[in-house]
């Protein structure tokens, strides 16, 4: 396994870590994405430690603290051979204190997923979305103390925006608070809009990319092919409006893409797409998930070998996509890139 710095940060990660959104399956959402056991998770997690996949990553809204949970009986015994990285902000509940990133719900946050994950800190929190209602300063100081508390060790965000992220590093910076050093975001073949803002940002600033859903929210799995249906089997027919939309026609043509790769590389298409992502800049570490232990190991067949350039090049024309206001002007006008770096 190739090990990675986490942004500007001094922590190593895996190329591949390990999302176990998975594990615990309540709720309409994540019960279409898996139903893992204690048993099963600790079989999953026995191979994700051999092959050096050392970063776990869940949140507390997963199954409603389930993943956490089960992902903490997993590691007893072992809590140092891992990373854990888990997020807050999302709502847990209906209440007035169940969602957000105010001090209060930090606080009480933290120690809940501490107690769940039978740990006594969490070595990557992420802000799950960022909070509008919330002061961004009363936000990175509940970190602060988190962090000089010895509960956090490393502070992230998830899903934010160009703004939002910069605004809370610039504040960090002004204050001494910690920095956020990483930013899971959603990245794949069939969804390159991080590339367009919130890339540079992160090269510029030192903020390393965990990625979620790399297969396109189970779109480059290779079972959506042009011309066929759904497969009966798939998480799709029940959450497919809830994740990144992507165009048909954008899908088949990057599929097409993979599979004259598969037959040059002998490689699973799940393999390819995973494989192309590593070789993108900023990403530290690309989250793969499994419902059981020959889809973990598949994924895991991502590492340890390279595309050629005329490979990565052919999956980078098929999965184009001309960005949206202000970007399109430096990714294609003459004027803007001589004042620019290249477009990645």
């Amino acid at each position: 396994m190739d090990y990675r710095y986490l942004g500007a940060s001094g922590l190593k990660v895996p190329a591949l870590s390990f999302g176990v959104a998975t594990f615990g399956g309540q709720g309409p959402l994540f019960s279409a994405w898996g139903d893992t056991d204690v048993a099963a998770a600790r079989r999953l997690v026995d191979i994700c430690l051999e092959a050096g996949v050392t970063l776990f990553d869940t949140a507390d809204v997963y199954s409603n603290g389930a993943s956490e949970a089960i992902l903490g009986e997993a590691l007893h015994g072992r809590r140092d051979a891992a990373l854990i990285s888990t997020k807050i902000g999302l709502p847990m509940g209906e209440g007035p204190l169940e969602a957000g990133t105010s001090r209060l719900r930090l606080i009480r946050g933290v120690e809940a997923a501490l107690k769940r994950l039978r740990t006594d800190r969490i070595d990557l929190l992420q802000l799950h979305a960022f909070d509008a209602f919330t002061p961004a300063e009363e936000t990175l100081k509940a970190l602060d103390d988190l962090v000089a508390a010895g509960k956090v060790l490393y502070v992230g965000a998830s899903n934010f925006s160009g703004w939002q992220l910069m605004k809370s590093l610039a504040l960090a910076d002004r204050y001494g608070w910690p920095r956020h050093v990483a930013h899971q975001v959603y990245y794949s073949l069939v969804g390159r809009d991080y590339e367009h803002e919130l890339m540079p940002l992160g090269l510029d600033q030192g903020v390393g990319a965990m990625v979620w859903s790399p297969l396109g929210w189970g779109r480059l799995t290779g079972k959506i092919r042009r011309g066929q249906p759904l497969p009966a089997v798939s998480r799709l027919h029940e959450t497919a409006d809830l994740g990144p939309p992507v165009d048909d026609e954008r899908l088949y043509r990057v599929v097409d893409a993979l599979d004259a790769i598969a037959a040059e590389t002998g490689k699973t298409l799940p393999q390819i797409a995973l494989n192309w992502l590593l070789r993108r800049p900023t990403v530290a570490s690309v989250i793969i998930g499994a419902r059981n232990e020959d889809q973990l190991r598949q994924n895991l067949g991502a590492v340890g070998w390279a595309l050629t350039a005329d490979q990565v090049a052919r999956l980078d024309a098929a999965s184009a996509v001309v960005p949206a206001y202000p970007h399109y002007p430096y990714w294609r006008e003459g004027g803007f890139k001589a004042i620019n770096p290249p477009p990645v």
